[in-house]
């Protein structure tokens, strides 16, 4: 089985996301980073299937030369090979990096594409639907329990109180939800393999993003920051009158 999982980097999850004075960027000097969460789900659900049924997992990603780290991360838990389509850092569009990968995956027969469900930081949902489109497989979105049946897989989706259950023949493109397993942490013996392992680099042709796109990117906003406030009441015997008088407010007693 030729498993192929894109991944992306992103900030790590938590961290405080400063924009750059232009607000079209976010200041990275600061930042650490990490494989989307739904990502790394898809990484060791990929892991999991080679070792069950055999073949060879491949990730992917396109991003800045720094994205090879995150490469790696995969590589050290069991991943065989690495594909990084370099980019400039700039942020690329769900059409341009559908386009990226589908040029990847045609001239590569994979069994199994799998996806985030969306990035963590963009949340685009569109990457995967648009790969398998364009490739006429077919494809499962929001996935949390996959098997391989011989030439079929078996795709779970929740739904309600219960679960969705989708059978398609391979090759097909599976969009993955974190939840789906727990991904395994990289040894040190698997970190000394990662970086042995060669990196497949390539600059991808920015096509149907960018200025040919409908869609422009015209600034970032964060959103509010939640504040909170603490009411000290008293210490011991003293703010016993002070609780009461806030249970009686919100009608406890």
């Amino acid at each position: 089985m030729n498993i192929l999982v894109c991944i992306k980097r992103v900030p790590a999850t938590g961290a405080r996301i400063t924009l750059t004075a232009d607000e079209r960027g976010i200041d990275t000097r600061n930042l650490g980073f990490a494989i989307s969460p739904h990502e790394e789900c898809a990484v060791e659900e990929a892991v999991r299937l080679v070792e069950a049924h055999g073949g060879r997992v491949t990730v992917l990603t396109l991003g800045p030369a720094e994205a090879a780290e995150q490469l790696r991360d995969a590589l050290a838990v069991g991943a065989d090979r690495a594909i990084h389509l370099l980019t400039d850092g700039s942020e690329w569009d769900p059409m341009a990096t559908a386009n990226a990968i589908i040029a990847v995956a045609r001239a590569e027969p994979f069994d199994l594409l799998l996806f985030g469900n969306e990035a963590a930081d963009t949340g685009d949902y569109q990457v995967g639907i648009r790969v398998a489109v364009a490739l006429g497989l077919p494809c499962v979105t929001g996935v949390k329990g996959l098997a391989v049946q011989g030439d079929t897989v078996v795709a779970r989706r929740e739904f309600g109180g219960g679960w969705e259950i989708y059978e398609a023949p391979l090759p097909a493109v599976i969009t993955v939800k974190e939840g789906l397993n727990l991904p395994r942490y990289p040894s040190v013996p698997g970190r000394l393999r990662a970086k042995k392992k060669p990196l497949d680099q390539m600059e991808p042709a920015r096509q149907g993003g960018g200025a040919t796109s409908s869609l422009e990117m015209v600034r970032l906003v964060t959103p509010p920051e939640q504040r909170k406030t603490v009411q000290v009441l008293g210490q011991g015997g003293t703010a016993v009158p002070r609780i009461v008088e806030i249970l009686q407010e919100l009608r406890l007693v």
